[in-house]
This record gives C-alpha cells, structure tokens and sequence, in this order.
C-alpha cells in the first residue's frame, strides 16, 4: 500500500513532536535531579546555620546566667570585706541571694574562714550551719589569683553523692584568708536552659565539659559519662569516628562549626541515624580558662524528606509543564476564537460596573446637604446637586448654563467670580468663608473651591463644595458674648457697691431735709426731685447687681404659654393702637420650663417693647413657642418686621448702658437684665436679625430664648 506525501508528512511531524517530548521528559528529569541535590545542600547548610543561631542563643543565656552568679558573688564579698562581724550575722543576706538565684541553679552558699578554719554553710531548705574546714574540701585549691579584680576561682564539674555541681567562688579580703563560695547545680541550670531546645520536629542539645563529660544529655544513660566511652559502649556496630573526631578536635578546643556524622540513638530510637550537628563554646572562667560545648543536633531525614517530597512535587510540575506546551498550541487557536466573545463581555461588564459607580457618585452627591455645584471659566453653572438648587429655590435643571449671579445676591456673586477666575490660574484650591444675605435673615457660608482637571493637566471646571456655617457662627458670637458679659457683670457689681454707698448718703440727708421743709415750698418741691432721682439711680444699680450676682432661690417651674398669653393681654392695646398686628404660633403639650414666671413676663415685655420700637410705621409681631427634641429645651421666638439690627451692634446688645434709641428714652439695660434672668435658669437667648438695607425690604429681627424644662 502506498503512503501519500501528506501522510507522510503528518507521521513525521508527529514523530518529532514524539522525540520532542520525550526529550523534554528526559531533560526535566535530569535537571529535577540535580536541582534536587543542589536543593539539598542548600537547605542542609540553611538548617545547620539555623541550628547554629539556637546553639549560640543557648550559649548566651547560660553566659549570662553564670554571669549573674559572678556578680551576686562579687557584690556579696564587696559587703563582707572589711567586716569583722559574726558570719552569723551575714545569714539573712546571703538567704537572699541563694534565693534570687535558686533559678539559676545555686543550691549552697559557703563563707570560710581560712585563719580560723571554720565554714559557715546555708542552703535553701538546710538552714545555716557551722563546721570546721574538712579533708574532703576544695578550699585549698582557691588559691588567690594575679588577675585584677573581680577575681573568681572556678572548679571543673564534679559529681556528689546528689548530682553534677560545679563551685564558684571568691576571695573576701585580698590575701584570700576569707572566702565566699557559691556551689551550682549543673543539670539544674542546663534543664531550664537547654532541656526546652528543639531543632526542627524532633532535633535536640547536649553539652560537655572540658574533660569530655555530658553535663546535660536528653537520654538519662549519657548524662555525667564520657562522651567517647558511652558511644562505644552502647553502640559498638557504628563508626563513631567522625563525631570523636568532630568532638576532641573542634569542640574540647573551644571552636564553633557545623557537620554531620552517624549517631546509635534519637529520641528513644535506636539504629543508624545520620545527623546533622552546630556547636560553639561556652565561656565559664577565665583564670584558668574554662569552657563548655554545646551542640545542637537533629536527623537528616527530616531535611531529606521535605527535599524528597519537594523533589517530586518538581518533577510532577515539569512533566505538567511539558504536556502544558503541547497542548498550549492547540489551546491558542481555540483561545483566539473565544478572546473576542470575551473581551466584549469584558467590555459590557466594564461599562456596567462604570455606570453603576457613576449612579453611586450622583447618588452621594445628591444626598448630601451641602451646597455641590460645578461651574466653567466664565462662571456658568454645570452642574449642581439637589440640596444646592432647593437651598436658592429651584430645581437643577433651571440653573444649569446660568451664571452664578442668578442665584447668588450682589455681591457675594462678584466675589465667587473672582475666586473662581484665581483658581483658573493658580489650579489650586481656595477656601473662604462669606456671609450670604437671604430672604429674611443672613447666612453665613464656608466655601471650597477646587479645579477638576482633564487629562492634560488643564483646569477644565471647578468643583465647589460648600456648607452653611451661620449655627456655628451663632455659637461662636455667643461664646463671646457670654466671656464678655462675665467680665462687665464683674466690674458692674464693683460699680454698683461703689454707687451705693454714696447714693444711700444722699437719699439718708433728702430724707432728713425732706422732714424740715413746708410742702408748700419751692425747697420741699425740689428736695422730691432731688429724691425720685436718686431712687432712679438706685433701681439702676439694682439692675446691674441682680445680673452680676443673681438671688439665690428655689428653681420654679412655669408654664411657658400661659406667661406669654397673660403678657400679650397687657400689651394688646397698645400693639394695635401702634398699627402692630400680633400673630401668636403656640406649641401645644409644651413641657413646664425652669424659670419664674415673674421674671420671665419681664423678659417678653422687655422684647416686645423693642419689637414696638424697631416698627414705628406698625408692622407683624410674630410670637411662637414650640419644643426642641435634640436639646431638651423649650423654645420662644419673638420676630418683628421692623427695622433691624445693623452687625455691628449685634455684638453689644447685651451690654449694659448700650443702646440705640435717643437720649432720654433708654437705660440700655433691658436686654442686659433680661441675658442675666435667661441665663440664670440655665437658658439662652440669642438674636439674628437683617437690617434693611441689605436687601432694600424690611425682614426685622428675630429673638429666641431656649430654656430648659422639667425632667419628669
């Protein structure tokens, strides 16, 4: 049978995309083993310097332990020395350092006395006790040494009948006839220290002395042996070669470094184990110099078995890597297909998601009560919020393309042009507050302007985002006010006591001529004058006392509507033979309010005696009452038509002796009293108002007074 040419063909590129593959298994398998081997000298010599970091912390902590014991040691025989007291009389002091290093290890504590040969020995549950110097003690050894102080005489490690203890000791007095002497208990220092060690899963820390000893190993069979005798013993069919090697050469002479070598034993196993092993010198004495080693160890299995099983996750990646590329071309043509279908839905899904955030943002922008509006180079409007267009009475849509001085009143409207047209140059942000005149009272505004810019850089509009600040502007005047009615309320109760000491002369001696005059005569009639002018002078003083210092009395409660209905009834006439309407907007079930009515009816005649004044041409005096929730309090407004206030006697109408009315027909005290009986039940009473000028039509004034009520 003959094979066509494109048969052909295709057979042979199959077999090359066959020999390409099997090529490729072959080399990724090559290239997995050696990698793996790398892998596992790096990570063998990253997990001993890791074991090397836990042996040489070991070796710090037991350092400083030791260190600690040498320093109580020195501080104790700094005491003793010069002192030819009864080493008796030393016990409560040394029981308290054999306390403070109980955790270190130190178990006794001796002070000898080499001239007379008597030991005083304490220990921590022994008591104190007196012996003469024995045979079997080491206290000849303690000779005194060249070294400058501090000197300290450090014995090797020894066994007693109890356990492994290791003696410190130093010398009182210079000549070394006294010593003081701390014995240490090596297995219980090391355990606190050491026994807590582990490196990886299973890996652990022994340590040896000079002469080669455990002092500490985790198999109770090793502890206080020969390191190379109890190696052989134990496990005679293993080659201890190399760690005898790496232990008489390295460690007994004082080196640090890192190998492996074949241990009989691990954590209760015994067999062939290949471990890995980091060791470095513990510095115990200086003269002579003595040192300890301590080792940290643990099987290199644990390391090979992570390697093994990261080896094969590697070869299983490559071989997925392989068949990934051979089923990537197929997959690439099938991915073109699919790309555009995907890259419209991309697209849809995009648009969705800008549309949705778009909706948010307007959403925000248009529940926010702030004034937020956009506007071009020359001022127009572009866009504005809901809250924006509402506050100048309108709808969005009515602004937009219109300048700003359609809803903005002259000449705040100039003023925003030229910061606009600053902001277009600098593009930076500029921030201003400005007061706004309204239709019936000002407001004042804090307002940001910020350019938006396009994507060259240039400032394509300006974003304002502003806020109507005149409650907190309220606040800040009244603040003011009330510091500066606390200092005059001061001064005019000094005035007062000054005025009526003389005041009181006079009227004493118009009395006296009162009384020896003919009422018939022209003295008689004058000494009155004299007299009604003095008692005018007194009820002024009056005024100003019963504001600086108000009476001390009973809180009483009144009702707030039934005091402004009986005051309305006495000045009713008089409104309408004024030309003044009267509207009363009573809130009902308002709550009784702290204050006496007494007093609170001379406040609302004082206020609706000013209102009458402020519209001599007649005009609508509107009072209202009502509860305010947020702040608990009961509120009374009293609001004219007339004239106005102009602002800059807003700031003094509470002071006393300020007044606006002619001479002859004003003490200027009014408010000033009326302040001092609001405030004295706790209230407040504040004053907005738009003289007429501003607007060119009449929107008067506007007192409230807030007082607080009756907490059932």
């Amino acid at each position: 049978m003959q094979i066509s040419k494109d048969t052909l063909a295709g057979r042979t590129i199959v077999a090359i995309v066959y020999v390409a593959v099997i090529a490729l298994l072959a080399a990724g398998i090559l290239l997995g083993v050696w990698t793996a081997r790398e892998m596992t000298a790096v990570v063998t010599d990253q997990f001993n310097a890791q074991q090397m970091v836990i042996a040489q912390t070991a070796k710090a902590r037991i350092e400083r332990e030791i260190g600690e014991i040498k320093r109580e040691l020195y501080f104790q025989t700094q005491a003793l020395r010069g002192k030819d007291t009864d080493p008796r009389e030393l016990a409560d002091t040394l029981q308290l350092s054999l306390v403070r290093l109980s955790e270190s290890g130190v178990r006794r504590v001796d002070v000898v006395d080499r001239t007379t040969g008597r030991v005083l020995t304490g220990s921590l549950l022994g008591g104190w006790s007196e012996r003469s110097v024995g045979a079997a003690d080491r206290y000849d050894a303690m000779r005194s040494s060249p070294q400058k102080e501090p000197a300290f005489w450090v014995s090797p490690v020894s066994a007693d009948a109890t356990a492994e203890e290791m003696v410190i000791a130093a010398r009182v007095a210079p000549d070394a006839g006294r010593l003081l002497v701390f014995y240490l208990n090596v297995p219980a220092l090391l355990s606190s220290i050491v026994k807590p060690i582990q490196s990886g899963k299973t890996g652990y820390a022994w340590v040896i002395d000079p002469e080669g000893r455990f002092i500490y190993h985790p198999n109770p069979d090793f502890f206080g042996r020969d390191a190379f005798a109890v190696r052989d013993e134990k496990f005679p069919a293993i080659s201890n070669e190399r760690i005898h090697f790496i232990q008489k050469e390295k460690m007994l002479k004082g080196e640090q470094g890192t190998g492996w070598y074949y241990s009989g034993w691990h954590r209760g196993y015994t067999g062939p184990t290949k471990k890995l092993i980091a060791y470095c010198p513990i510095h115990v004495a200086d003269t002579p110099p003595r040192f300890w080693s301590v080792a940290v160890v643990a099987p290199q299995s644990e390391v090979e078995d992570a390697l093994s099983r990261g080896s094969f996750r590697l070869l299983l990646l490559q071989g997925l890597v392989v068949l990934a590329v051979i089923f990537g071309a197929a997959a690439i043509i099938w991915l073109e297909n699919r790309w555009s279908s995907v890259l419209e839905a991309k697209v849809l899904a995009k648009t969705d998601a800008l549309a949705k955030s778009e909706e948010k943002y307007r959403s925000l922008v248009e529940s926010a009560e702030d004034l937020i509006f956009t506007v071009d180079r020359e001022g127009r409007f572009q866009s504005l919020n809901t809250f924006t267009a509402k506050f100048f009475g309108g709808i969005p849509e009515a602004f937009v393309g219109r300048h700003i001085a359609s809803a903005f009143p002259e000449p705040s409207a100039t003023r925003q042009a030229r910061l606009i047209a600053q902001v277009h140059r600098s593009g930076k942000s500029i921030r201003e507050e400005f007061e706004l005149p309204m239709s019936d009272q000002s407001a004042w505004i804090s307002a940001n302007f910020m350019p938006v810019k396009t994507d060259a850089g240039e400032v394509g509009s300006i974003l304002c985002i502003a806020r109507d600040i005149t409650e907190t502007k309220n606040l800040q005047r009244q603040l003011v006010n009330a510091e500066k009615l606390a200092s005059l309320g001061t001064l005019a109760a000094g005035v007062a006591h000054e005025i009526n000491n003389p005041l009181g002369v006079i009227l004493g001696f118009c009395e006296l001529l009162l009384r020896k005059s003919d009422k018939d005569s022209q003295q008689y009639e004058d000494l009155k004058t004299i007299e009604r002018q003095g008692l005018l002078c007194k009820e002024t003083v009056e005024n100003l006392l019963s504001f600086a210092r108000p009476e001390k009395q009973a809180p009483e409660f009144s009702d707030l509507n039934h005091c402004i209905e009986e005051i309305t009834k006495i000045v009713r006439h008089l409104l309408e033979k004024n030309g003044i309407s009267l509207v009363l907007d009573l809130g009902a079930h308002l709550p009784p309010v702290k204050a006496d009515a007494r007093q609170l009816q001379q406040v609302f005649l004082n206020l609706i005696t000013n209102a009458m004044a402020a519209m001599e041409n007649g005009g609508t005096l509107t009072i209202r009452s009502s509860f305010e929730r947020p702040t608990r309090r009961a509120v009374a407004q009293f609001q004219d038509t007339g004239v106005g206030i102009p602002a800059d006697h807003l700031d003094h109408i509470f002071e006393p002796f300020f007044t606006t009315k002619p001479e002859g027909q004003g003490t200027g005290l009014g408010l000033f009293v009326s302040y001092g009986i609001i405030t004295g039940y706790g209230g407040a009473i504040d004053c907005a108002s738009t003289p007429t000028s501003a607007l060119g039509k009449q929107t008067g004034t506007t007192f409230t007074v807030k007082l607080p009520i009756r907490v059932e």
